[in-house]
């Protein structure tokens, strides 16, 4: 394996990680903006309020996108096995 086709390799390592982390953080960011509006137009601030939403959000959406992110994450295995095993064989 070349240094270009490890640095490939990573590069596509890190598409794939934030492409399959975006779907939740912005859920979370969604969420956490929407209530810290709510408590700066109630003038509620409590640190703890945020929690629970976020959460609830994050679990929300991996369990929508949980297939998506496993075939992501499978493509991407299997484009770096063969790979490896392609620089195996020869």
């Amino acid at each position: 394996m070349s240094e270009v086709d490890f640095a490939q390799s990573l590069q596509d390592g890190l598409q794939v990680m934030l492409i399959m982390g975006a779907p939740p953080l912005l859920a979370a960011l969604a969420i956490g903006l929407v209530i810290a509006l709510l408590q700066a137009l109630t003038q509620i601030n409590e640190a703890t309020l945020v929690f629970v939403p976020k959460m609830v959000a994050v679990t929300l959406v991996i369990a929508l996108t949980g297939g998506w992110m496993v075939g992501q994450l499978t493509e991407y295995a299997t484009r770096l096995f063969d790979q490896v095993l392609v620089v195996g064989v020869s």
